[in-house]
């Protein structure tokens, strides 16, 4: 029988507690989101101060930028953790009070001015964006240590599934509030809800049970620890190309920012019908959560992620061709599969690199490598939809899909599986 730790034996001890803990955060987080969602709700907020395509694809660019950037930086600090709670719900808050702000600019705009409001939005979404930045790193080691390895791939499925679901609930109520009421009512509700429900997910989050472990690093060696990053890119060949495909996964799905606005603007959908499209979106995504992240643990990560990006691709493409409205509940629901790629399945492979010493330097590099790219790429998005038109940046979106695939499928390979351990 295989001897376990005793960091292993509490693992096990408080694995179900902790998942259950971890899937509601999960769940009520993504119940704030879908009254505040970086692609419908705040995209639809921003487009009644400003038509500028580039400025609304800035919106879920900073929202990844600054959960990307701060991330590498962040990693020794962490590794000197015995406990990574407190760090997470120290820097938590600060992803989650900025909704209140928005709520605050929302029922304010005609007193300020639409350039004022434009302003403080982004603002609040750069101080959104690293808040869940500086949260970042912390948070994912905190997972990778309460969750058994054999299991990331589940849990990682189960709370990406339940904020996907209970942000579908509350994506159609949003379509709803929005529908009924004017711009300034309907939108400040909208962030007063999220408010809501992130504070009932800090709430949640704060019963993990973490037990004390030695710290990876001492605050004495941090040069060693910048030597060992540059050695760790010099030598493991396959996080590299890891690298690259996170990179090239931002261009194939950077089209899905702009399919709202898009088919509010060109065929004259009502606010109720962008939330029921956004809302189908959730579904498939809670569904596909589940699916993806059970299949990933037992089958591979790598292939699933590559199912995604074929999905990605297929959707931009619906995107670009549609001849109706109708096409794209179709293009929603295939961009919730490959979101679940990008971001279920994309976490889970993070924590599979790297031994335990090691994962909070592989986590800040996986995202911070990529930060300037996730800013730069919806730039280039909204730049191209401006003068070439949004079939244009649909047509880049694919490309940028299948090119993912292709490294997926022909140039990185898998790691080897973790043993399951019975509890």
């Amino acid at each position: 029988m295989t001897s376990l730790s005793t960091s292993a034996i509490e693992q096990n001890k408080n694995f179900l507690f902790n998942f259950i803990v971890n899937v509601l955060d999960g769940g009520f987080f993504g119940l704030g989101l879908g009254f505040a969602s970086f692609s419908t709700v705040i995209p639809l907020f921003v487009s009644t101060l400003t038509d500028s395509a580039i400025l609304i694809g800035l919106i879920p660019a900073i929202h990844v930028v600054g959960w990307q950037l701060p991330q590498l930086f962040t990693a020794h600090r962490v590794a000197q953790q015995k406990r990574y709670k407190p760090t997470v719900m120290l820097f938590t808050i600060h992803e989650r009070w900025p909704f209140l702000g928005l709520a605050v600019v929302a029922w304010f705009v005609p007193q300020i001015g639409p350039q004022i409001a434009l302003a403080l939005t982004f603002f609040l979404l750069i101080c959104q964006g690293f808040g869940g930045g500086f949260t970042a790193t912390a948070w994912q080691s905190m997972i990778g240590k309460i969750i058994p390895a054999s299991r990331w791939g589940v849990f990682f499925g189960f709370q990406s599934g339940a904020a996907n679901l209970l942000a579908f609930v509350s994506a159609i109520i949003a379509g709803i509030i929005l529908t009924n009421n004017e711009s300034t009512v309907g939108f400040s509700t909208c962030f007063i809800l999220a408010s809501l429900a992130f504070t009932i997910s800090y709430v949640v989050i704060a019963f993990t049970r973490e037990v004390s472990s030695i710290p990876k690093t001492s605050s004495s060696e941090r040069k060693l620890f910048w030597k060992d990053l540059r050695a760790i890119l010099k030598r493991d060949t396959n996080f590299r190309w890891f690298v690259l495909v996170r990179i090239l996964a931002q261009l194939g799905t950077v089209g899905f920012a702009f399919y709202s606005v898009y088919v509010v603007n060109y065929y004259g959908v009502n606010e109720a019908t962008a939330g029921l499209l956004t809302g189908i979106m959730m579904v498939v995504q809670t569904l596909f959560n589940l699916i993806m992240g059970w299949l990933g643990d037992r089958w591979s990560h790598r292939g699933v992620m590559a199912i995604g990006m074929i999905a990605a691709a297929v959707s931009a493409g619906v995107a670009l061709w549609a001849p109706s409205v109708g096409w794209f509940y179709l293009a929603y629901a295939l961009a919730g599969i490959a979101n679940v790629a990008v971001w279920t399945i994309a976490l889970a492979m993070t924590l599979e690199y790297g031994h335990e010493h090691e994962k909070p330097a592989y986590i800040g590099m996986a995202n911070t490598l990529i930060a300037p790219t996730a800013f730069f790429i919806p730039l280039f998005a909204g730049w191209l939809a401006d003068n070439a038109g949004y079939n244009a940046t649909f047509l880049a979106t694919s490309i940028g899909a299948i090119a993912t695939f292709l490294v997926l499928v022909f140039i990185m390979r898998d790691h080897s599986k973790p043993i399951m351990v019975k509890e």
